[in-house]
């Protein structure tokens, strides 16, 4: 491959005015986010000063993760992706613009904070399946891992300036000032959600396995329905059944039943295609390996502590330095994006990645300050590499039809496992050190990953053709 091809190629946002304006969104977001992120842990560890408590923002994140993740996949395949995509957004906004009314009502007691907290995330994760298929639906099948190597160079990007941008603010402002950013962040981030086409979810033959009676069945486009589709509104005066008569509170709560069922049906669906396809469960299990057991940022906080005194400026590099990694792996992720074997790429990005973090608690516990801040440099190129291709594999091998549902796994253990990883890691430090927390989580990750790839081959054998 010539020099020219290993960098980053920029041909989808050539190629789509649609996938132009998701991906500045998709920037804008991460930005402000990043941002907000330096703010949570500095504002949740200098109110308490405990391990345990950094450990439950992790808690506050996960749990409406996992479940509006799972919610938001059939959403997604059911009602316009691009409408609850903008609803979620705006529901994230709001809540940002919540924290950062700190400003003039003063601190919130911890448990309001996490309350908030935990009601942002499930915006997010309510609305993150359906943006997940943007990029699928706006280009062209070729280019869907150049698309998402962009998406995660603007997330890396958003990470290197977000924590820097967040420690300056937190120097001479305060937290609300960071949730503020995050607020505005998020509104632009609605518009360019806004001004994308429809993008309906399509419908093929494999929908139809395990779905309920024939009422059950979520209508398609062109017919009337209360999912908020395309076509015209009901106008008429009265709610009506099916059948034309009154809709009486017992009629719409069965109606209510049925359209549960059907949302858990398409759930069980997801579920279902990730674990019969090793494919998907191996790529999906080498992710847990490298977040649930080994991700190491709410021990940020308290190594600061011990290696730069607690200063708020340097909590911001260890986030920076993540970034610069993923910023360095994204400029050059035409190594990447044009490989046909992704499942290789993944395992071997894994593996690079526990033992940088092996090399991370190493330098905790020498107090080696800047060879902990390199080895997060290393961690970060490696993250970019391991999201980049698992998300290629999980786009190009499911069908649309399911792709909302599958996206919704993909989101709940791509964002909630980060989560755990974080609630983890703060536990493991409160009984032992923040150093022995990362070493055992980067041994345990290395070990996991060997097993997924020794009991999951066709992850290795998986190439962008098939």
């Amino acid at each position: 491959m010539s020099p020219r091809g290993a960098l980053i190629d920029l041909t989808p946002l050539r190629h789509s005015q649609a996938y132009r304006r998701i991906w500045a969104g998709g920037a804008l977001s991460g930005l402000g986010h990043q941002v907000a992120v330096v703010a949570v842990l500095f504002q949740v560890w200098e109110m308490t000063r405990n391990p345990f408590s950094v450990a439950l923002i992790g808690v506050a994140q996960a749990v409406p993760m996992i479940v509006f993740g799972l919610v938001g996949g059939p959403v997604a395949d059911v009602l316009d992706r691009r409408r609850v995509a903008l609803a979620a957004t705006t529901g994230q906004a709001l809540a940002a613009t919540t924290l950062a009314a700190q400003l003039v009502v003063g601190l919130y007691p911890l448990p309001l904070l996490l309350g908030v907290l935990s009601l942002q995330t499930a915006c997010s994760a309510l609305g993150s399946p359906a943006r997940r298929t943007f990029i699928v639906r706006l280009l062209p099948r070729a280019l869907v891992p150049a698309g998402i190597a962009l998406h995660m160079i603007s997330f890396q990007a958003a990470m290197m300036v977000g924590p820097a941008l967040g420690g300056l603010l937190l120097g001479v402002a305060s937290p609300a000032a960071c949730y503020l950013v995050n607020a505005v962040a998020l509104a632009l981030s609605a518009w360019t959600v806004w001004a994308l086409p429809l993008l309906p979810p399509e419908r093929g033959e494999s929908s139809d396995r395990g779905t309920p009676p024939e009422q059950d069945t979520p209508p398609e486009r062109g017919e009337s329905s209360d999912h908020g589709s395309d076509a015209a509104p009901d106008r008429r005066p009265v709610p009506r059944t099916e059948t034309g008569g009154r809709a009486y509170p017992g009629a719409r709560g069965a109606r209510l039943r049925r359209r549960v069922r059907t949302a858990l049906v398409l759930l069980a669906e997801g579920v279902a295609q990730v674990r019969r396809d090793p494919v998907l469960r191996g790529s999906f299990l080498l992710d847990l390996a490298a977040t649930l057991l080994a991700f190491p940022v709410a021990l940020f906080p308290m190594v600061n502590q011990a290696l730069f005194g607690g200063d708020p400026r340097t909590l911001g590099l260890f986030l920076t330095c993540i970034a610069i990694g993923g910023v360095s792996a994204g400029l050059m992720s035409g190594l990447v994006t044009r490989r046909r074997r992704l499942g290789v790429v993944q395992l071997l990005a894994v593996g690079v990645w526990g033992l940088a973090l092996l090399g991370f608690g190493l330098a905790a516990l020498t107090g080696l300050a800047w060879a902990a801040l390199g080895s997060l440099v290393v961690a970060g190129a490696a993250d970019t590499v391991s999201v980049t291709s698992r998300a290629a594999m999980v786009q190009l091998a499911t069908p649309d039809s399911h792709l909302g549902r599958v996206s919704s796994v993909e989101h709940v253990i791509g964002v909630a496992g980060p989560d755990i990883g974080n609630a983890r890691a703060g536990l493991v430090a409160g009984l032992t050190t923040p150093a022995w927390s990362a070493l055992l989580g980067a041994l345990t990750c290395l070990g996991a990953a060997t097993w997924v790839a020794l009991t999951h081959r066709e992850v290795a054998a998986f190439r962008v053709d098939d």
